[in-house]
């Protein structure tokens, strides 16, 4: 099943993630009836009044928003609060959480397309995926479509829109500009996924997706870097919950930045001791395969070691309160996570950066697939 049609609203620089606050009246129709959504999707239960109180809108502001996104399907009544106090009960109200679905593709990984459907609090329901087997160019865009095809047509509520994190660089327009990997350079792939489907579409570098899950369902900071780690290395990040893509659209391209002064490895550029060389899983397992417990440690805490290289001017320059891990929890949580907290400590000002949190994600392998459906719904309904 499908919803109707919406035009891609797309994210946009300097648009944080949450409203929170009223806005200018040309645009405030939709930007307070993201408020509303905003307050009943974090918090829930919540009556007119509490709704009024919690965005700063009038009652009756609240009063017709809401019965819009009653009859949009959005917003149910759930029956009267129980009051011990005199006068009519309020009536609570919350985000019909099972309305809509949403299809989330995550094609970061080498070997497999993989895509699920998921509901507005990002829990799976299903799940399907496409062997990649090296296809490239449309060939490889074929295979996202098809993956697409299997989930929505396993939909049986109205899909709110199909999200998609990708490797490679992608401009705000779901427009990849460069994905070596797959054969993509200038590939259309909103368009052609909007066009296929007649669907709202969202597509972003996949480190990107990964950061938007972190800040909806991982609990991370508004100021925050996520570094995915898997067969290359990027990362996303938020500034003041306000996602950061950079004028280029290559905000967080690190794996290519050369860390050090003393070489290294080839790397798939053309340069010589690049992040990724040390730090890429295929180059972790390789340089650990045979190595006794001893070799090991000093390997994995070189590659922690250079990860601080590249990340202390990034903590100096950004002021970050917190960087995540996404990758094989086997390979990244001891030495090697232990070696870069020590590097960056050593690198940057105690007083202002010593309280720096550097952990793993808590949200595994799903981790972009939630992130795409983060993307459409702060796109379409403005919620996070």
């Amino acid at each position: 099943m499908t919803a109707t049609p919406t035009s891609n609203k797309g994210f946009a620089h300097g648009r944080a993630l949450r409203p929170s606050s009223k806005v200018l009246p040309e645009h405030a129709r939709g930007h307070n009836r993201s408020l509303v959504l905003q307050s009943l999707y974090r918090s829930g239960r919540r009556s007119r009044a509490d709704i009024a109180r919690e965005t700063g809108l009038t009652r009756v502001t609240v009063s017709a928003l809401v019965a819009e996104l009653i009859a949009d399907g959005l917003v149910v009544e759930l029956g009267q609060r129980e009051e011990t106090r005199p006068g009519k009960p309020a009536t609570l109200l919350d985000l019909d959480r099972s309305a809509f679905v949403i299809v989330g593709l995550d094609l970061s990984e080498h070997s497999t397309f993989s895509g699920a459907l998921l509901d507005l609090d990002g829990a799976i329901s299903a799940r399907a995926e496409v062997a990649l087997a090296g296809s490239t160019g449309d060939a490889a865009v074929e295979k996202v479509v098809a993956l697409a095809q299997q989930l929505v047509d396993q939909a049986t509520v109205p899909i709110l829109g199909i999200g998609v994190g990708s490797p490679g660089v992608v401009d705000l327009g779901g427009v990849v500009l460069s994905a070596p990997n797959l054969g993509w350079n200038g590939m259309p792939l909103q368009s052609i996924l909007n066009a296929r489907f007649g669907l709202p579409v969202l597509v972003a570098n996949d480190a990107n997706a990964a950061v938007l899950a972190e800040h909806s369902f991982g609990g991370a900071d508004s100021d925050a870097m996520l570094i995915t780690i898997g067969h290359g290395v990027g990362a996303g990040l938020l500034l003041g919950g306000t996602p950061l893509f950079g004028s280029r659209f290559a905000a967080g391209e690190i794996g290519h930045v050369v860390v050090g002064t003393d070489g290294g490895a080839v790397c798939a550029c053309g340069k010589r001791g690049c992040l990724e060389t040390w730090l890429s899983i295929p180059n972790l397992i390789e340089r650990l395969e045979g190595e006794d417990d001893a070799a090991r440690t000093a390997a994995l805490r070189e590659a922690g070691q250079r990860l601080g290289i590249a990340l202390a001017p990034v903590v100096g320059a950004l002021d970050l309160s917190e960087i995540i891990l996404s990758g094989p929890t086997e390979l990244l949580d001891g030495p090697l996570m232990a070696a870069t907290v020590e590097t960056l400590r050593s690198r940057t000002m105690a007083e202002f950066h010593g309280a720096l949190t550097l952990r793993m994600t808590t949200l595994g392998q799903d981790i972009v697939l939630r992130g795409a459906a983060v993307m459409v719904l702060s796109g379409q309904l403005g919620v996070s």
